[in-house]
């Protein structure tokens, strides 16, 4: 797109500046609010939190940033069960010791919610939806994905996440509550030029994924 800045894949190196990028987008979300009530205290919370997926994403999926930094894209490719992050439960407690219960409700319900087929997870896209740059970081990272013939599935909390992602070809699923009693809109996108694929409805699973997430951005 005209001006956008291209797209490149994350390193080691950048996650401290991805996990940046993540709070800052997460730190005005009503989910960022209800996690950690404390303003003060949200941003520096959310982001000792992001860190932990974010760099769980750069060892089992891909992280994308624009050129000039501005905007991230976080995927896990769960094209088999992938395990949690190392310690994650005292690593959780250690970055956000009270209010760890929170966030361990809310990786309980977003991974009940998860589709089981095999597919590519857009956790967090940490830049605002209705943005040129958002429309572009998805489409390329649509692109890369593509490649490995695997749906795509995402969870959207606003109108505008809603409409971005049906843009790009997503289509809504069954809508379900977090415990702050925001609405999430799963989305689900089969790969670009391969079969539709059936997804398995979630008690059905023979055995339940070890991964648990956090939030998704939206």
């Amino acid at each position: 797109m005209p001006g956008i800045p291209p797209t490149v894949r994350a390193r080691w190196c950048d996650s401290g500046h991805v996990t940046s990028l993540v709070a800052d987008h997460l730190h005005t979300s009503a989910i960022g609010a209800w996690l950690v009530p404390d303003d003060d205290q949200r941003h520096s919370l959310l982001a000792a939190v992001a860190r932990i997926w974010v760099e769980h994403a750069l060892l089992f999926g891909d992280v994308f940033l624009l050129g000039d930094r501005s905007a991230a894209a976080v995927w896990f490719h769960r094209y088999r069960p992938i395990p949690p992050p190392a310690s994650y439960r005292q690593r959780l407690a250690a970055a956000c010791g009270g209010h760890a219960d929170r966030f361990r409700m809310l990786d309980r319900v977003l991974e009940a919610h998860r589709p089981t087929d095999a597919h590519n997870h857009l956790a967090f896209l940490a830049v605002p939806p209705t943005t040129s740059r958002a429309s572009a970081l998805l489409a390329r990272s649509l692109v890369k994905m593509d490649r490995l013939a695997l749906p795509a599935y995402v969870e959207a909390v606003t109108a505008a996440e809603v409409d971005l992602f049906t843009r790009h070809g997503y289509t809504a699923r069954d809508a379900f509550a977090l415990p702050d009693g925001t609405t999430v809109h799963p989305l689900w996108r089969r790969a670009a030029g391969h079969p539709s694929r059936a997804v398995r409805p979630v008690n059905s699973r023979p055995g339940r994924d070890r991964r648990q997430t956090a939030v998704s951005a939206t």
